[in-house]
């Protein structure tokens, strides 16, 4: 239970509603900025206009996915008023309160360790890395289906990375019956690849072996798939990059080349919402309950 904790949610998208019905279910205390366009209530819950006095009594700050540009901008779809989160936000916070979101840009991250505020990346962390691979993998298969004439299976495709996501999209392609070439960096990776029955290659020698692929799914968030791959590319293939903005793909040569090439990050917010927001949920609300609980037990 979360019954006696102060959580502030600011901006967001639909993943966001999962979270405050799990935070309200479990007694938390909430308040929301930036939702003043939300059409659902929620029981208990205060809507406000971004005020620093509000934020001196709150212990845990939930920002969206991203949580702030390089400006302080957070993006909120509920709302048309701009949100920006700035050092006097922050600078109100007490002490043992916290700050979470999915991932930290450097703004973000500089502006909580100017005052001492704590920064937990979820994205950082294996198992919502690995739960969210799932809508992940399933909505590069729904762009793949709607951007080809071409059934998955008998296809050949190439994953690019073999890390959480690159796994579970591996995995899921051979399951429809593609041929499946992994490209990793390490061998252990290699070995484990090849020991599931996908083609490893090193992605050092990525060029030659692009050479007969209908479809490429990239999570490595480097440029790899550059203008020289590309022009070994076949026109007939499409790119599918899943890797953070702004991708590992030159976009600018493969659409001169004529090749479809799309950058796709944030799919599990877009394409399941309610199930990446229930992960969102279940992590967050275990990770303070524990915290709180342990900080009482200090104090």
């Amino acid at each position: 239970m979360l019954t006696g904790i102060s959580v502030a949610f600011m901006g967001g998208d639909a993943r966001q509603l999962e979270v405050i019905q799990k935070f309200t279910e479990l007694d938390a205390s909430v308040t929301l900025f930036g939702f003043d366009n939300l059409g659902r209530q929620f029981s208990s819950v205060s809507n406000a206009k971004l005020d620093p006095v509000l934020l001196q009594t709150i212990d845990v700050l939930i920002l969206p996915a991203v949580g702030t540009d390089d400006s302080g901008q957070v993006e909120s779809i509920f709302s048309s008023d701009e949100l920006r989160l700035t050092d006097v936000h922050i600078s109100s916070l007490p002490k043992h309160a916290k700050v979470y979101t999915g991932m930290a840009k450097s703004y973000l991250k500089n502006l909580c360790a100017a005052h001492g505020i704590g920064v937990v990346e979820l994205f950082d962390r294996d198992d919502v890395a690995i739960y969210n691979s799932i809508p992940t993998a399933e909505g590069a298969l729904m762009m793949a289906i709607q951007n080809t004439d071409i059934t998955i299976h008998g296809s050949v495709c190439m994953v690019l990375g073999f890390g959480r996501t690159g796994f579970t999209m591996a995995k899921t392609l051979q399951g429809l019956g593609a041929t499946v070439k992994v490209g990793v960096r390490k061998p252990e990776h290699f070995a484990r690849a090849w020991e599931m029955g996908f083609q490893p290659f090193y992605t050092k020698d990525l060029y030659p072996e692009v050479g007969n692929i209908d479809l490429l799914f990239n999570t490595i968030p480097t440029m790899i798939v550059t203008a020289q791959v590309i022009t070994n590319i076949p026109h007939r293939a499409l790119i599918i990059d899943l890797a953070s903005k702004p991708g590992g793909t030159d976009f600018r040569f493969a659409e001169k080349r004529g090749i479809k090439a799309m950058l796709a990050p944030g799919l599990p917010g877009i394409v399941a919402p309610k199930t990446a927001g229930r992960i969102m949920a279940n992590t967050l609300s275990q990770l303070i309950e524990e915290d709180f609980r342990d900080r009482s037990d200090v104090e």
